[in-house]
Order: structure tokens, then sequence, then C-alpha cells
């Protein structure tokens, strides 16, 4: 995809996510999503960070947390939670739709990873029944390099991840299956609800029930 066809998704994800986000119940920003530790209003106030704060307080805030990316992501997301409101939090996301942020090295296609597995967070921790265009989650996993995927460093060692909607597979054993935005959440290291995942060895990436 060009960077203009990446921008149109990072786009449609966004005004995707705030129709859903203005449909939840108040209480429901209180629930917890599949970030350990994080309500929906956290998850929020983390993706809305780049829109909220310039480059110079980002690099304060990451001073203060001694370089440690997930140690300032967590801290601002916390601190934003707690302040904002979610009326304010979801106006940042209605507001920033065409907001042209990306992370340090990752291009639009990062943002549009950003977005979307965040996105996914919620709304499978929530139990939502959302589906993220295939296209675009087929762009995301497209774009997944080994050094995004040692990031997140989910132990794969012995299995393969096969989509039941898409033809992508990724790794070499035995099959572990599921919506291709299901293992975009297994890569990404986050433990999925029951009933998801298919395989031997699906229970390796579910929580318990």
């Amino acid at each position: 995809m060009t960077d203009d066809e990446l921008r149109a998704a990072v786009a449609a994800e966004r005004t995707e996510q705030a129709e859903l986000l203005a449909a939840l119940a108040p209480e429901r920003w209180d629930a917890p999503t599949l970030c350990d530790g994080w309500r929906v209003r956290e998850v929020i106030a983390h993706t809305t960070m780049p829109f909220r704060t310039s480059l110079g307080r980002t690099l304060v805030e990451l001073a203060r947390a001694r370089g440690n990316v997930h140690r300032m992501a967590d801290r601002t997301a916390r601190r934003d939670a707690a302040a904002l409101s979610a009326g304010q939090l979801l106006a940042a996301v209605r507001e920033n739709i065409g907001h042209r942020w990306t992370p340090p090295g990752g291009g639009v296609h990062g943002a549009l990873s950003h977005d979307v597995i965040h996105g996914l967070d919620i709304t499978v921790g929530l139990g939502l029944d959302r589906r993220v265009p295939p296209e675009r989650v087929a762009t995301v996993l497209a774009g997944m390099s080994p050094r995004n995927v040692a990031f997140f460093g989910t132990d794969l060692t012995g299995v393969q991840l096969r989509a039941t909607d898409l033809d992508w597979s990724h790794g070499e054993g035995v099959p572990v299956r599921g919506l291709a935005q299901d293992l975009l959440l297994v890569i990404c290291g986050r433990r999925l609800p029951p009933g998801r995942l298919d395989g031997p060895a699906a229970t390796r990436f579910t929580r318990p029930g």
C-alpha cells in the first residue's frame, strides 16, 4: 500500500473506533481490556497521547522513565486516564481522525498497527463483535518484521499461527488456528478469552476460563 492508502486506512480505523466508543455505556470505560492493568480509558489515553502531547513533553516523560518506553507509556496512560473524562478522551479520537503522527521508525504502517492492535485490545477484551476489515489486518501482518515480533517478546517456539480467514501463517510447528486479528494479538503477547483459538497449543495463548 502507498502512504496515502495507509493514511486512508488509519483514518477509517479511527473513525470506526470513535463510533464504537461513542456507543459504549459509561461504565464500560472502566472495563478491563487485553492490556494488563488497563481499562478502556487507559488504552484510549495511550492511543491519543501523541495527539495531545508535544514531542518535547514526550521526551521529558521518556527521560523521567529513564528511557523505558513501556514504563513511560504506562505512567502517562494512567495519569491521563485519571485526569480526562470519557467525553474528553472520545473527543481526542474524533478530533484527530486525520492526524499524521507516526511512531519513531514505524512510518504510517506503524500508526495503522498501533491503532488496530489497541482497538482490538478493547473490543476483544470487552467481548464486542467487531471484525477489523481483513485487508486492514492483512496489511498490519504483512508489515510485521522479525524485529517487530521480537519487540513483543512472545514465545512462539514450536507453533504455527494459521489464519482461518486469510491466506496467512507464521512459524513452524503445532498449528494454532484463529481469525487473523486474533493471531495478531497473539503475536503482540496478548492472552485471549477462551474459545477464540483452536489447536492443541491454543491454551498456551488463552486466558483461564
